[in-house]
């Protein structure tokens, strides 16, 4: 199913609205407010609010679609395997990715991948210590709720 879904999320404070293409994810984001023109509607919007109310879910199964170069691919495909409940350091993701964790430049294209980041929850950038694409506040109750 193709389209715009999104739902209001007590639990982080905002919406979280993830846009489809096919049967993959192409983006997350947390508005403020549901768009007018998204659908409430969606199975993985019910295992996302489950996982919101204590169901452990990892979404390593939900298909993303990710166009983004093949450095911040393998980035966000270690952090995509950082286990629920679990946070670790950049350094720590550059050295999964393969990359040098005492290198200024391989850390900030770590970073720069997880500003960037498409899918947020599905690629868990909450789950990395410092700025991903989740917003600051949305990251801390994520963290909360993998607790």
């Amino acid at each position: 199913m193709e389209g715009l879904y999104a739902r209001d999320a007590p639990t982080l404070g905002r919406a979280i609205q993830v846009g489809l293409a096919g049967d993959r994810v192409i983006s997350v984001s947390f508005p403020e407010t549901v768009p007018a023109d998204a659908d409430p509607d969606h199975p993985l919007l019910d295992r996302v609010f489950a996982y919101l109310d204590g169901a452990e879910d990892h979404f390593d199964d939900v298909e993303v679609a990710l166009t983004v170069p093949t450095e911040q691919r393998t980035v966000l495909e270690a952090a995509r395997n950082v286990p629920y409940g679990e946070t670790v350091s950049v350094s720590r993701l550059a050295r999964l990715a393969g990359l040098d964790d005492d290198e200024a430049d391989d850390l900030e294209a770590v970073r720069a991948a997880l500003r960037e980041n498409p899918v947020p929850l599905f690629i868990p950038d909450h789950r990395i210590e410092g700025p991903g694409a989740t917003p600051p506040a949305v990251a801390e109750r994520l963290r909360d709720v993998e607790a």
